[in-house]
């Protein structure tokens, strides 16, 4: 099945993956984070992208992104990766590629789906076993959520201002959410992720068709039917 192009809409929240090849790790110790991190925040605000959420695994990476308009996004990744790639191969004596392929994308239902997958990102570390607690691992954006440390890479999204009315009641109230995702929610965010569908209810997709007017899913196999079937 072919893939879809690549589906962007701005002012839409955004679910990005980008993967080591061969899984292999892209970040070896505390500096290639931090020197990650440097980049993505001169890259996101030079090309005017909103970072909600983020987590750096040892070998991929998990963005939550609002872009302002339909190039940004691309813009943003291929200025990190023009920076990072160099630096990663000159610090440890290798060449080629780093990352597996272009990075994937998944259009998010704000309404529906964003808090939910500000949790998946920032629950990783948990579900790989890397640390027990959100909060113990330094790399994602768990710890400003949970106003134990700003960050001043995110951009808190509306969804999460809607959490209260204060930032201790917001930050309280995240806390709170951020309960062990079960299986059927992990599995629907990674299916659409790694597929590059959008993510949202059946009226969120169609709406999402008419708006972009093409096909965001794949079609459905098989010949079409003549008639309706009974």
């Amino acid at each position: 099945m072919a893939r879809l192009p690549r589906l962007i809409v701005p002012h839409q929240p955004h679910h990005v993956i980008q993967t080591g090849a061969n899984n292999q790790d892209v970040f070896l110790d505390a500096n290639d984070y931090q020197s990650f991190l440097g980049w993505l925040r001169a890259a996101a605000k030079t090309y005017k992208v909103a970072v909600h959420a983020y987590v750096l695994m040892p070998n991929h990476l998990h963005l939550l992104v609002t872009p302002s308009d339909d190039n940004g996004l691309a813009q943003m990744m291929q200025l990190i990766g023009r920076y990072y790639v160099p630096y990663f191969n000159q610090k440890y004596s290798r060449s080629g590629t780093l990352w597996n392929g272009r990075y994937k994308t998944s259009l998010i239902d704000a309404d529906e789906y964003f808090m939910l997958c500000s949790r998946y990102i920032e629950s990783n570390p948990v579900r790989a076993g890397l640390v027990s607690r959100m909060e113990d691992y330094p790399w994602s954006s768990y710890c400003h959520h949970a106003g134990i440390r700003p960050d001043g890479l995110v951009i808190d999204h509306a969804k999460f201002w809607e959490l209260g009315n204060t930032p201790f009641q917001r930050e309280a109230a995240y806390v709170a959410l951020a309960q062990p995702l079960s299986q059927d929610e992990i599995t629907v965010i990674s299916k659409a992720l790694l597929k590059g569908w959008p993510l949202g209810s059946e009226q969120f997709q169609t709406a999402l068709q008419h708006k972009v007017k093409r096909q965001v899913l794949p079609a459905k196999r098989g010949r079409p039917f003549k008639t309706k079937p009974a």
